[in-house]
């Protein structure tokens, strides 16, 4: 995942997906550290929840390489160990596919964020297009069980609204690569 999660095509969005970010961020599916370069000066602390240590572990150089404070606060998206209206902002990159309970994990985000604070969101989804959409259904079961679970048929924006956020940015649009695995949103929705 850091190689395929870490290539140049990815860097725009990933710069995209940081845009705006600032104060106290818990980035959900921190893996291994491939948004640190892309955190804007105004970041101060990072609360990484990532399930990989071999990811964690991928992470240190990066880690290392920025004045950013980053603490590993837990394993599980779907139960934060912080405080409630804690953060002033919230990362989420190529996680809500994979996670087993997206729901959960996005109620966990609306918890912990301060009142009008943005989740930042870029993910991979379900394409509008019917015979890339058939594909994608198609693969579905295979890619869960080759890329640890993860969902090609997921539609966050879906998930984003209707757990509390207002859609405020949004970029929808294939991405380079075969289509059933690139049909990308990069977004920004607001805690309501």
């Amino acid at each position: 995942m850091d190689v395929a999660c870490g290539s140049r095509t990815l860097a725009r969005w990933r710069a995209g997906v940081c845009d705006g970010l600032h104060g106290e961020v818990v980035e959900i599916g921190f893996g291994s550290g491939r948004n640190i370069a892309f955190y804007p000066s105004a970041v101060h602390t990072v609360a990484a929840v990532e399930p990989s240590m071999e990811s964690i572990r991928l992470a240190r150089p990066r880690m290392a390489s920025t004045t950013t404070k980053i603490v590993h606060v837990g394993l599980d998206g779907q139960s934060l160990e912080l405080d409630d209206r804690r953060c002033d902002g919230a990362l989420c990159t190529f996680t809500l596919c994979s996670v087993h309970d997206p729901n959960l994990v996005l109620r966990e985000i609306h918890r912990v964020l301060r009142d009008g604070a943005m989740l930042h969101f870029l993910e991979h989804g379900v394409a509008p297009v019917a015979d890339v959409e058939r594909w994608q259904w198609r693969l579905d079961p295979f890619q869960q069980r080759l890329a640890g679970g993860c969902h090609l048929t997921r539609d966050p924006v879906t998930m984003i609204e209707q757990a509390g956020f207002d859609v405020e940015v949004l970029e929808q649009r294939f991405a380079s690569g075969p289509k059933p695995w690139s049909y990308f949103t990069l977004g920004r929705a607001t805690k309501r």
